[in-house]
């Protein structure tokens, strides 16, 4: 069956869609809200702020979380700072502004009412979170402080010092306690959605495991909201904490949602390299750091003289040569190839070849240590207790990781995915960024479609539809729990000789080696094969210690890979069709003579939603086509 991908856009102006679609969708009462139930599955910065919104209308929400607590949710690992086009820097910023540079650094691959709804509810969040107490920096005079990010001319960006993600959670996590106190919201951490209920072609609930007791569960519910984040650790070393998974969206997926652009994926340019074959992660140095750091490499190949004895003229600045009208401040997508090139040019430093400097020994003359360490001191303290080296010192080290995910599950303009009462919010979904995010917009999505997008269009949806009530012993509920149990057992049941981490260190090399940073059709067409023979592997040779009775992280991890094996495939087969080149998505074959991404708006000019077609079949493409109404497509450019 072929999903029907109707976005909803609502019709007139651009500047209007949003408030007229407000007014027009239906209203749920006051005491008809005490009626329904509201599942949210993830407590990040879209999931608590959503939770903690509905709750505050009145609905019954039960929100989960697979950590111990909903303050452990990755969005705290944020650094850099969140976008809002308030303008308070009087230099050229609006709404519409910040709409064209995020539809054009996504290279042209979004939805323009989506994006602009996003840029225009961005001025509300920064009053919701300075409510709140969100600590954000302020100058000398006490007015709100801003600093630039990648993709942009302007400085837009709030930020909390490095660390703004942890505070805007603190923000979203205290709105969701007070509605945990007044039984608003029912939280349930140390649970694992494993499973989606359709009824009659409805989202009805979820099926959960207890993490700590091992108890299969049911959770009925009138709608069901999905913030449970992205998909990077697919490529095994990221910079998502370790527990970021892709579960709930993929068995989402296989119950019939359809999965947008899935080889999307975000590499951002400055994260601390790669150390050693046993590392498990890596870790982000914020984009911020490029407002006064300048990323060089020597001009000479091989060279290995400590960075400070090489003079001025042996330096290549090469974004700043590059891309002089956006420097170091180049997308994240571009920065990052340009950083590769380097590298692959043989001029690349540290031991291994793969990094380039990142310098603040400029902004230090001109501004003062005391300065730079009041923007970034937390930032130059977290390298220096990684690395043992002094960045006020020495410049720091860096390349290229995986970062973020511009794919997702398939939404309308509601945030409703293909399956009716299914709502999908955050990095989960695909809506905003198109092929490339700009630099402090996620933070921006979540809260956006948390606070000030979901309890608008899961009202419409409940108004509209009014769900008929069912509860757990429906015979949907007792198959799901059924297939949860089993895909358990058999993971237990295997007691092969490979462990679950060297699976996915193998998954995350092959998914790097050729569905990296750059791809080709080769190389693609080998990790086809290669995903695919170490699936056959996993099913017959993994060991999966422990019991399903009890607290058993390898068991966690066991299905976590699995789901890995099978959304790697999709990435590839996803890349492997979209023959252009656009944002993070980058064919050898399709680029400009100067080695630019080069789109192919005649024929891809389309969101790809995957359909799944049942085990051991190929996914099904299905298009919707992108409308430019208000904005000229464009070869990119930052020079």
């Amino acid at each position: 069956m072929t999903l029907q991908l109707d976005a909803r856009v609502p019709t007139g102006p651009l500047g209007d869609k949003w408030n007229k679609h407000r007014f027009e969708m239906k209203l749920v009462n006051p005491a008809n809200k005490r009626k329904s139930t509201i599942i949210v599955v993830g407590s990040g910065l879209a999931g608590a702020a959503g939770a903690a919104t509905m709750s505050e209308l009145g609905y019954k929400v039960k929100c989960f979380c697979f950590q111990d607590s909903p303050r452990r949710a990755h969005s705290i690992a944020a650094q850099g700072g969140i976008n809002a086009a308030k303008n308070y820097q009087n230099d050229g910023d609006s709404v519409y502004r910040l709409f064209y540079d995020t539809v054009k650094g996504g290279d042209f691959r979004s939805r323009e009412a989506n994006v602009y709804r996003l840029a225009e509810v961005s001025v509300n969040i920064i009053d919701q979170c300075v409510a709140q107490g969100v600590p954000f920096a302020r100058e000398y005079g006490g007015l709100l402080a801003n600093r630039s990010f990648g993709g942009a001319q302007v400085s837009r960006t709030f930020y909390a010092r490095g660390q703004t993600g942890q505070q805007l959670l603190l923000g979203a996590y205290q709105a969701l306690e007070r509605q945990i106190e007044r039984k608003g919201v029912t939280m349930y951490p140390r649970t694992e959605m494993l499973d989606l209920v359709v009824i009659d072609g409805k989202a009805r609930g979820i099926v959960t495991r207890n993490l700590v007791t091992g108890a299969i569960e049911s959770h009925v519910a009138d709608a069901v909201v999905l913030a449970s984040g992205g998909y990077g650790n697919v490529f095994f070393l990221s910079t998502n904490a370790q527990g970021s998974n892709a579960t709930a969206i993929w068995r989402a997926y296989k119950r019939g949602a359809g999965f947008a652009n899935p080889c999307y994926t975000q590499i951002h340019p400055t994260c601390i390299p790669v150390s050693g074959e046993y590392q498990s992660k890596l870790t982000l140095m914020s984009e911020s750091l490029r407002n006064d750091g300048r990323v060089w490499v020597p001009k000479k190949q091989g060279d290995k003289r400590d960075p400070r004895q090489i003079p001025e003229n042996e330096r290549d600045y090469y974004l700043e040569r590059k891309y002089p009208s956006f420097g170091n401040l180049a997308p994240r997508d571009i920065a990052s190839r340009a950083a590769k090139e380097v590298c692959d040019e043989g001029r690349g430093v540290g031991d291994s070849g793969l990094g380039v400097y990142l310098d603040f020994g400029d902004a230090i003359k001109r501004v003062g240590a005391d300065v730079i360490r009041e923007r970034y001191g937390n930032l130059f303290e977290m390298y220096q207790r990684i690395t043992n080296e002094n960045p006020y010192e020495v410049p720091m080290l860096i390349y290229p990781a995986v970062h973020y995910t511009m794919g997702g599950l398939w939404v309308d303009y509601n945030l409703m995915s293909t399956i009716e009462g299914l709502h999908v919010t955050g990095e989960a979904n695909f809506s905003d960024h198109g092929a490339n995010r700009l630099g402090a917009s996620a933070l921006m999505q979540g809260l956006a479609d948390g606070y000030f997008v979901i309890p608008n269009t899961v009202g419409d949806y409940l108004a509209s539809n009014k769900p008929e009530k069912v509860d757990a012993s429906h015979p949907e509920f007792k198959a799901a729990e059924e297939q949860v149990a089993q895909r358990t057992k058999k993971l237990l049941s295997i007691d092969g000789k490979r462990t679950v981490m060297s699976f996915h260190r193998e998954l995350g090399k092959i998914m790097w080696d050729y569905c990296g940073m750059a791809r080709n059709e080769a190389g693609l067409q080998k990790a086809l094969g290669l995903v695919r023979a170490l699936r056959g592997e996993y099913w017959r040779n993994v060991n999966v210690p422990g019991s399903d009775v009890e607290l058993n992280q390898a068991l966690e991890k066991a299905g976590r890979v699995a789901d890995f094996l099978e959304l790697g495939e999709l990435m590839i087969i996803d890349a492997l069709h979209r023959k252009e080149s656009c944002g993070g998505h980058f064919r050898e074959e399709s680029q400009t003579a100067d080695g630019e991404a080069l789109r192919d708006d005649e024929n891809f000019a389309y969101v790809a939603a995957w359909e799944y077609a049942g085990e051991g079949k190929p996914p099904i493409l299905n298009k919707e086509p992108l409308v430019f109404e208000n904005v000229k497509l464009s070869q990119r450019s930052y020079k």
